[in-house]
């Protein structure tokens, strides 16, 4: 093997280019021997595609370094007896190589046992042909890939070994440079893929740790949000209660007293049941401007404001928006000019209308863009919510109310634009957003039927 003195210096000299070059590079492959293996590191390459070509790369070095060990050994040896044993080695090799995603990426003891007999063959080759240890820098990424990281090292060195001997006995003397090299390339690559692997678990843990607190501060917003929500709606229940308690309550029951003491001196003192029931008649007048004054604070904040309908929609539009629910954006825009101010209940409908829409969008639809658009036609007003959600099916819905996310507030629009005389029409499908249109007819047209659905 020391016959051609120039070939121990391209050998030298190749190793040296291949040790320097793959060991370095590979700190960011994952799995570089199992483009399929599973877990959170085939997760990690099949999201990085450098890693994928990285180790493409590396499968390609390590069987471009086999072909190219074999091809010289049979050029500068040929017809030895040994020439079988390493072309029968050589192929079991390569067919172990190919074998190893069968086995998973798990560190399980089949695993283990692959990575020993296919490096046991490896230095059988080196041994019996010192140029197959260029195999090693592949091997060198497949053991500190596999093994635990004393383990790896460990077994790194003994390649290492094994790589200075088969570079001493192709050398034609003794050359400090090819005892020292090896150990040096293998111990900067070594120490490189360790840094990066550590780092790899850091970011994984850090991306762990960041999805959980987004989740509990998801939920603790939520959980925020409901509490606030049975706080106001316990504090209104309060509010209404007194209210009433203090005004329509107390009056219906003087109403009561009267009545029944009008109703014993009837007979007795004429004119003192009549006083008693003019008497209740004016309890009654009063009570009835509360109840009305109840209705007039009951009634959309938006439109009490003043502005009429438009200038609500607008506030409603900005508020969504503004409170970012689901990452909402709601756009407002109004086609036409009223050739009348529009009656109160229609107003007031159309925008709850418009609230109950967008609360099922916000909450359902998964949409990003929401639009508002009320159109003044000459008999009829109308109103348009569109969403770019995911949609559903109004058939399916109405055959199966139960099972809809957005059964809930539905009857209720439908109600509210009935008793106006109005329609309601809903145009949607899976994966294609909603639009949800209210049609209410003007108090002035001659014959306010109900209007034709809108396309």
């Amino acid at each position: 093997m020391r016959r051609n003195g120039t070939g121990p210096d391209t050998d030298r000299t190749t190793a040296a280019n291949t040790a320097a070059g793959p060991v370095g590079d590979p700190e960011h492959d994952p799995a570089p021997e199992e483009p399929a293996s599973t877990g959170s590191r085939a997760a990690t390459t099949a999201g990085d595609p450098d890693a994928r070509w990285l180790a493409l790369l590396m499968h390609a070095a390590f069987f471009l370094l086999l072909g190219a060990s074999l091809a010289r050994f049979l050029m500068r040896h040929p017809g030895e007896t040994r020439t079988p044993w390493i072309i029968a080695l050589s192929a079991v090799l390569a067919v172990l190589y190919l074998l190893g995603p069968v086995f998973g990426s798990r560190r399980t003891p089949r695993r283990l046992a692959w990575l020993g007999v296919l490096v046991v063959v490896w230095m059988i080759l080196v041994v019996l042909a010192p140029s197959f240890a260029w195999c090693a820098v592949p091997l060198f990424y497949t053991g500190l890939r596999i093994l635990p990281p004393r383990a790896a090292l460990g077994l790194v060195a003994l390649l290492t070994v094994f790589v200075v001997a088969a570079q001493l006995r192709l050398a034609t003397g003794f050359d400090p440079n090819l005892v020292l090299a090896p150990p040096a390339v293998a111990a900067v690559a070594s120490a490189v893929f360790v840094h990066m692997q550590r780092q790899a678990v850091r970011q994984r843990d850090l991306a762990a740790r960041q999805r959980e607190l987004i989740d509990d501060l998801l939920r603790t917003r939520r959980e925020l949000a409901a509490t606030e929500r049975r706080e106001g709606t316990l504090a209104e229940r309060q509010r209404l209660s007194m209210e009433i308690h203090d005004t329509l309550a107390q009056g219906l029951s003087s109403q009561q007293m009267l009545l029944q003491a009008a109703d014993r001196s009837w007979d007795t003192d004429p004119a003192t049941a009549r006083r008693h029931v003019l008497t209740a008649t004016g309890i009654a007048e009063h009570n009835l401007a509360e109840a009305r004054r109840f209705v007039h604070d009951l009634a959309p904040a938006d439109l009490a404001e003043g502005g009429g309908l438009e200038a609500a929609l607008h506030a409603l539009a900005a508020r969504e928006t503004a409170q970012g629910a689901a990452h909402l954006t709601v756009r407002c825009h109004v086609e036409g000019v009223p050739a009348a101010p529009l009656p109160d209940r229609v107003q007031s409908a159309l925008l709850r209308i418009a609230q109950g829409a967008l609360a099922n969008i916000a909450e359902h639809a998964e949409a990003t863009i929401a639009a508002l658009t009320l159109t003044h036609l000459d008999d009829r007003v109308v109103l348009d919510i569109a969403d770019n959600g995911r949609g559903f099916s109004p058939a399916h819905q109405a055959a199966h109310p139960s099972e809809g996310v957005r059964g809930h507030g539905l009857p209720a629009m439908r109600a509210r634009v009935q008793q106006l005389g109005g329609t309601l029409t809903i145009e949607s499908a899976p994966g294609e957003g909603t639009v949800l249109s209210a049609a209410v007819p003007l108090p002035h047209t001659p014959t306010p039927a109900a209007t034709e659905e809108r396309a």
